[in-house]
């Protein structure tokens, strides 16, 4: 009776043992479902917090750009238009009638000033002759006054000589040149023929006499000869 007694408390005490084992691996299945289950709430929330930030981003990042596009726009809208061909061709248009109208305006500035210095010029050359006919001039009023008077008309003959020869040689300094064709052939662009007459010594169509000599400036002819020309024998 003792023995199973002993065997009764040995069959309990394993049966106790049995189900505090279960109950024991049921506790550690729990919290290893209940670590499990935090562990996949942690990576939901960890998923979640990086799907808000990336929205967050995404939300900043448009934010940037609409910003960034609506500065474009008010600095597009502030730069003005580009100009059309038409407006473009006008305004080359306007440039160059500007252009003619100021080489026009220094043209005429330069017609005006150089035709101020030729008359400069040529008062200066009139102004140094009439210095040199001046003396000629002065020669005639001391000639012709009373107390120089000569009786010797050699002596007064001899005088004008001198003025004479000074009064050509003042000409001839200025560039001016006598025209003598006496003898010469008759040259209609030298010469003017007042008559004709006959001459044994000179070839018909030839200068006979020399009525009034020609005068010319250097290769510009200033006065014509006015001639008679032979009309042979």
């Amino acid at each position: 009776m003792a023995e199973n007694l002993d065997e009764r408390r040995e069959t309990k005490d394993e049966s106790n043992s049995s189900s505090e084992q279960a109950k024991f691996e049921q506790d550690v299945l729990k919290a290893a479902q209940d670590a499990m289950n935090l562990e996949a709430e942690a990576q939901k929330d960890e998923r979640q917090e990086t799907k808000d930030e990336s929205v967050s981003n995404e939300e900043a990042a448009d934010k940037t750009a609409d910003a960034e596009g609506k500065k474009a726009e008010e600095k597009a809208a502030e730069q003005p238009a580009a100009p059309s061909a038409e407006e473009i061709l006008k305004q080359q248009l306007a440039d160059a009638n500007d252009r003619f109208v100021r080489l026009m305006a220094e043209f005429e500035n330069f017609r005006r000033r150089n035709a101020k210095e030729q008359l400069e010029l040529i008062e200066t050359a009139n102004g140094k002759l009439l210095e040199k006919l001046s003396e000629v001039q002065d020669n005639f009023e001391r000639a012709f006054a009373s107390e120089n008077k000569a009786k010797d008309l050699e002596a007064f003959e001899k005088g004008m000589q001198m003025i004479y020869n000074q009064f050509a040689k003042v000409l001839t300094d200025a560039g001016l040149e006598q025209i003598d064709p006496t003898g010469k052939e008759f040259d209609p662009n030298l010469h003017e023929a007042l008559m004709q007459q006959p001459s044994e010594t000179i070839p018909e169509g030839h200068v006979v006499t020399v009525f009034q000599k020609g005068y010319k400036l250097k290769n510009k002819i200033l006065k014509t000869a006015k001639v008679i020309v032979s009309s042979g024998k």
